[in-house]
Formats: structure tokens, sequence, C-alpha cells
């Protein structure tokens, strides 16, 4: 399945260049925070990673960022811009910050690397689900019947390889992975 990307950009010039780096991708283009935010309302279910501009004339990304996130669209959003990124930051909801200029590498890495930590999220729910049963099963049944019920058995084996999964779903390259990863967690808990 092909994931699709949203690219929020008032250039029109620049939408047109990141679509065709992009080309792996079904890419969805807006040219201001209006337009994204329909799109985002008709086609949301659908979107895996923005790629928002922050600066836009009428509704400004930092204005859309909020509004995605309210929406409760399950993507990954990259502020993808020209600001230099201030102190205001700290508490904005997004997944990556990108300072433009950026090469169609980086562009693609960005996007690569929010959809593999989307990934790793979703397999971590799915680990921690299924945890979560095997501790309940262990606390109430004997050692002897959970070691003789087939069920017991499939369930550790899915444990088993999902820990496997997990171990080689990403590396921690660097602290800025490992905290987009728990922001990504603590972000669905909520």
């Amino acid at each position: 399945m092909t994931a699709t990307v949203l690219v929020v950009d008032d250039e029109p010039s620049l939408t047109a260049v990141y679509e065709s780096w992009l080309s792996e991708y079904e890419v969805l283009v807006a040219h201001d925070g209006a337009e994204a935010l329909s799109t985002l309302d008709r086609r949301g279910d659908d979107v895996d990673v923005v790629l928002l501009d922050r600066r836009m004339p009428g509704t400004s990304g930092d204005e859309v960022l909020p509004a995605i996130r309210e929406r409760e669209v399950d993507c990954r959003v990259a502020m993808l811009t020209a600001v230099a990124p201030g102190y205001d930051i700290v508490d904005m909801p997004f997944d990556d910050y990108v300072t433009k200029p950026v090469s169609g590498d980086q562009l693609r890495e960005t996007v690569e690397s929010l959809l593999a930590r989307a990934d790793y999220v979703d397999g971590l729910d799915r680990y921690y689900a299924l945890v979560a049963k095997h501790a309940a099963l262990t606390a109430e049944r004997p050692r002897r019947e959970l070691l003789e019920n087939e069920r017991f058995a499939e369930l550790e084996a899915d444990i088993r390889e999902l820990e496997r999964e997990l171990e080689d779903a990403v590396s921690f390259e660097d602290h800025e992975t490992f905290q987009g990863l728990l922001l990504e967690v603590a972000r669905r808990e909520q």
C-alpha cells in the first residue's frame, strides 16, 4: 500500500518540485492552510504524512498544525519551512522540523523516517496489547494449564515475533529519533 503525503506550501513551483521528489508516494497538494484543512476533512483517513510550511497567507501552518491534532488525524507532521526555529516550537505538536532549503534526498529521508516511526509505534501498541493479555493469563491460570494450551503458545510466539520485528524496525541513531518516538506514543495515549 502506497503512503499518502500532503504537501502544504503557498509556492506552487515548490510544491511541484516536492511532488516530483516524492513520486513513490501518493502526493496531495494544498497551497494554503484552508485548502490543507479541507483536504484533511475529505481525505484525512488516507494521509500518512503532512509536510507543512509555517508561513502562508491566510491560515498559517502554525494554525493548521493544532487543527490537525484537534481533528485527530492519524498522521505525522513535519514542519517544512524557511522559518528558523525559535523557542515557540517547544509546545508545537509536530513530529519533525526541517528548515528550507531542502534537497530531494533530505525530503525523502524525512518522509521515510516519519513513516518508520509510525510503524514502530503501531508495533509497540500491538506488543503492549499482547503482553497485557499474557500477563492477565499468567496471573490467573496455573502454569501447567498454560503450557498445555495451544492458544497461549500462539500468544507467546506472537510476542516473540513482534519483539524481533521491533528490534529490527528502528535504530536509535540519535536522541531526536528516540524522543520523536516517545512523543508519538504519548500523543496516542492522550
